[in-house]
């Protein structure tokens, strides 16, 4: 066999948004674009904010020596100080640059932690719904996901977090707001989670860490705020990107934030920083750092995505289906009208319509939608919504 039988098995079982994805792709070029609603990938069409379009001339533009040279593998100083002051204000706890990590994203900032905290057949406790890339990272480095499901609209459910830990418990990650459900967990869940993983730390004289996946964090509707996880537990590290709130998916910059009482900070920061150096990141782009830092608190216009959800809220709503109004980030994950999800999206698909089983997520019965489409794919798709919800109650 010329690749690891791993991979071999990970290719079949890959993820079902890529899938989808390429499958729209194909479609687009046999029908044109204009006759395929593409639902499938969270690949966010926003320009970029004006600020960061004239930051990334004014850099362009520079000539100093070593300007796109190495720097230390954790990032420039002064760029994890801005980054830091951001942080701060953001999770309610002062952090310093110190505190902070350049990444390559927040999937390569979730790589850096799990190979600086895994051993072999420790175990990394994820939510259902989650992101699927999760198994993956965890896997990268050894270790065993463990699937705790959530509540019904999709908060935590907290008896089945603490049924999940065991002594080999190293980790659990979480995602607020929420990809593929768009929830948003509330302080008190925080809260309430930091307890027991406080008792079950006492409870096999061990440390779990909580893990926070953080990159739609600005990007919620209705006035809403997403709490702090770093001001709810003091063994917590939040992973955050830019690719959502700045539309720089391609470009790979984010960072990882610890609380600065972290157990065992300096040893564990030794470790996340030689992990960014030897995963073959080396240190998260230059040139991109430069950007970041000078365009800290800017963000995309998320009213465009609020419009967009209620567009297709109203599409849904009207056609039958039934969900939970997403709080934050951008994807509805509207329950099945049938049981098999996978054959439901298959009827979508004959509309033309690109969406994701929620298998893909751990949770079958559902099917996932991202809004960050114009809205003549949004509007484009509303007969076609009806008209597969109609086959399904047929079938």
């Amino acid at each position: 066999m010329a690749i690891a039988k791993k991979m071999k098995t990970f290719i079949e079982s890959a993820s079902w948004i890529r899938k989808m994805f390429e499958e729209g792709a194909r479609m687009k070029q046999e029908y044109g674009e204009d006759k395929v609603f593409d639902f499938s990938l969270g690949n966010p069409d926003l320009s970029p904010p004006p600020r960061l379009r004239e930051s990334l001339q004014k850099e362009a533009a520079r000539q100093d020596p070593l300007i796109h040279g190495y720097m230390p593998n954790s990032g420039y100083p002064y760029v994890r100080e801005k980054v830091a002051d951001q942080v701060s204000g953001e999770q309610g706890v002062n952090l310093s640059g110190d505190d902070i990590i350049m990444t390559c994203g927040a999937a390569g900032a979730l790589n850096v932690v799990m190979k600086s905290i895994l051993n072999p057949g420790d175990e990394v406790i994820i939510l259902s719904p989650f992101f699927v890339e999760y198994n993956f990272y965890i896997d990268n480095h050894g270790g065993v996901p463990v699937i705790a499901h959530t509540a019904g609209d999709f908060s935590l459910d907290l008896e089945a977090i603490e049924e999940a830990v065991t002594p080999k418990t190293k980790a659990v990650i979480i995602n607020s707001p929420n990809n593929p459900t768009g929830q948003i967990y509330s302080a008190e869940e925080l809260e309430k989670l930091a307890s027991v993983l406080i008792k079950k730390n006492r409870q096999y004289s061990t440390t779990i860490y909580l893990i926070s996946d953080e990159p739609y964090r600005n990007i919620v509707y209705d006035g809403l705020k997403v709490p702090g996880t770093l001001s709810a537990y003091k063994n917590a590290i939040v992973v955050s990107s830019y690719s959502k709130e700045l539309s720089l998916a391609g470009e790979r910059i984010g960072y990882l934030a610890l609380h600065p009482e972290i157990t065992a900070k300096e040893e564990l920061t030794g470790a996340l920083t030689l992990a960014n150096r030897i995963l073959g990141f080396v240190n998260a782009p230059a040139l991109m750092q430069r950007l970041i830092a000078d365009v800290q608190g800017e963000s995309v216009d998320s009213t465009i995505y609020a419009d967009r959800r209620k567009k297709l809220h109203d599409i849904l709503k009207q056609a039958g289906y039934k969900f939970i109004l997403p709080k934050g980030a951008f994807y509805f994950f509207p329950k099945s009208p049938l049981q098999d999800d996978a054959r439901f999206v298959q009827m979508l698909k004959e509309e033309k319509i690109l969406a994701v089983p929620g298998r893909g997520f751990g949770t079958p019965g559902y099917f996932r939608l991202s809004f960050c489409v114009g809205d003549k794919v949004i509007e484009g798709a509303a007969r076609g919504f009806a008209r597969a919800i109609e086959a399904a109650r047929s079938a």
